[in-house]
């Protein structure tokens, strides 16, 4: 089993120590009650339930809430480890299980230092409530290195991932419908271990050794079979489009009420596109550089099928699971209109 508690400590000595203030500037609550109201508006799409409240949050407690959300899809997975490797398999799974607690622990303390904001949903279990978080100190550094206004930054953040919660909120069969693909897709997961490399480790070894060992190689790996090809096409087709979805909206909401919104979208992208190579490495450890691709790649499509067919045409992707476009329709739009408006 991962050790989550040291998951925990690892991310926070991995978040980035001292942090800026986490008060933001204006009335979060009315900013995203605003947004909420401009988003509907925008989408013509009516949530079901209401918007979660929104909550500034640090560092360590965004760490908490996402390592909470990992553990469902996490645990079963660390069971994998070495179960056909016989009588090595019980101190493989060991050694193994606080490998992998590291490797959660560091990316999620790197990813604690970049994220903004986030609508937290637990996916793979409904009866936890979402929530809608901003990370103030983060908030406030962009701020500053962006050269952009808090609270306009702060507001157009909230379009972003408050289009997330009147997606999920709106569209009743996307949650079950990502639940399913991610269950299927861990149903076919294994475990890969770096075995060599486990028992190069110091007996001894401590967090920034056990760290710096990871960041040299993945000791623990997932890797996905063959026959599960399909299944990450449609999860990853499925999420560009939800990503892309919420930036075009905050892109068309944030035109009309946000002065500087075209220099946010420039430095945003600067932001995005400029890393370290450690950040690097990191990112594609835990496949961050798809992540980018979903932004861009969902983006342009949103913003294609509404110029060819306005918002009505982009809103026949929430009709039905079948309606998604695949990962070959992502990049003919054309396409995947023709093939919409046909159905139906």
């Amino acid at each position: 089993m991962i050790d989550w508690k040291a998951a925990e400590r690892i991310a926070g000595m991995m978040s980035g120590g001292a942090q800026a203030s986490a008060s933001l500037p204006g009335d979060i609550a009315a900013i995203t009650a605003d947004s909420a109201d401009r988003v509907a508006a925008y989408t013509q799409m009516v949530p079901a339930r209401p918007i979660p409240p929104p909550e500034i949050v640090s560092r360590a407690e965004w760490i908490t809430a996402n390592l909470q959300t990992m553990k469902p899809i996490l645990d079963p997975l660390s069971g994998k480890i070495g179960e056909t490797m016989g009588p090595l398999g019980a101190p493989i799974r060991l050694a193994g299980g606080l490998v992998l607690a590291a490797q959660v622990g560091a990316l999620t303390g790197y990813l604690s230092q970049r994220v903004l904001g986030q609508y937290d949903l637990g996916l793979l279990d409904p009866t936890v409530t979402p929530r809608l978080l901003f990370v103030g100190p983060n908030l406030n550094l962009a701020a500053g290195k962006l050269d952009a206004d808090r609270e306009e930054l702060v507001r157009w953040v909230a379009f972003h991932e408050v289009t997330h919660a009147v997606q999920f909120g709106s569209v009743g069969w996307l949650r079950e419908h990502l639940a399913g693909l991610l269950q299927e897709l861990l149903a076919g997961l294994t475990v890969k271990v770096d075995t060599k490399g486990l028992f190069e480790l110091p007996g001894r070894a401590g967090v920034r050794d056990l760290v710096d060992a990871i960041r040299k190689g993945d000791l623990v790996s997932l890797v996905v079979g063959a026959d599960r090809k399909a299944t990450v096409d449609r999860l990853q087709a499925t999420m560009a489009v939800v990503e892309g979805h919420a930036e075009h909206v905050m892109d068309a909401v944030g035109a009309e009420v946000l002065p500087s919104q075209a220099a946010l979208r420039d430095a945003l992208e600067r932001r995005r596109e400029t890393r370290s190579p450690v950040l690097r490495l990191f990112e594609r450890l835990l496949g961050l550089e798809l992540k980018m691709r979903q932004y861009r790649d969902g983006k342009r499509f949103c913003d294609r099928v509404v110029e060819l067919g306005g918002l009505p045409a982009l809103n026949r992707v929430w009709s039905r699971p079948d309606a998604l476009p695949t990962l070959a329709e992502l990049a003919d739009p054309a396409g995947w209109v023709r093939r919409t408006a046909a159905a139906g």
